[in-house]
């Protein structure tokens, strides 16, 4: 019993300190005067350092596709109104954006219609649109930018809310 309470305060002392590091940093995970979401400018691996140079190279590659702007990663849509995703992506070529949801590409269908605005040389806006949304389109949703230098996506969460008159 003793054993469970010691664990239990190191584990909510390991939490607070969690808190506290990320209020130093400035919150969580978000850069100050950034716009569109979460920070993706500096790429660095989960263990801190890269498997080889080639691996570093290929994900650090100032022309590489990178996602600039994007809609918010969780999203509660009311049954039968429309789901609207954002995706701007910038890269020397213009990346292509490809979206998927749960892991599967999806397809222009009646039901469904992706816009692109290319601006300049290097830059894309693609917006993907569910008109009606159902109960069927909730799931994970991703944005896939890449060219032949990188590829980058963000990942959104949708689910259905009901409401009633």
């Amino acid at each position: 019993m003793r054993l469970i309470f010691i664990v239990g305060n190191i584990l909510l002392l390991l939490g607070m300190m969690t808190v506290w590091v990320e209020g130093q940093r400035g919150g969580r995970g978000r850069s100050k005067g950034r716009k569109g979401g979460l920070s993706t400018s500096l790429r660095v691996p989960p263990g801190g350092q890269w498997r080889d140079p080639d691996t570093a190279k290929y994900y650090t590659n100032p022309k590489g596709a990178k996602i600039t702007k994007a809609s918010h990663f969780d999203l509660e849509y009311v049954l039968g109104h429309k789901v609207s995703f954002l995706c701007e992506a910038k890269g020397s070529p213009r990346p292509q954006i490809t979206w998927f949801k749960d892991g599967i590409e999806l397809y222009y269908h009646g039901f469904l219609q992706v816009h692109e605005w290319r601006h300049g040389d290097e830059k894309i806006k693609s917006k993907m649109e569910i008109d009606p949304a159902t109960q069927m389109d909730a799931g994970i949703y991703e944005c896939y930018a890449d060219n032949k230098y990188a590829v980058d996506k963000r990942t959104f969460r949708t689910d259905f809310i009901t409401v009633f008159d």
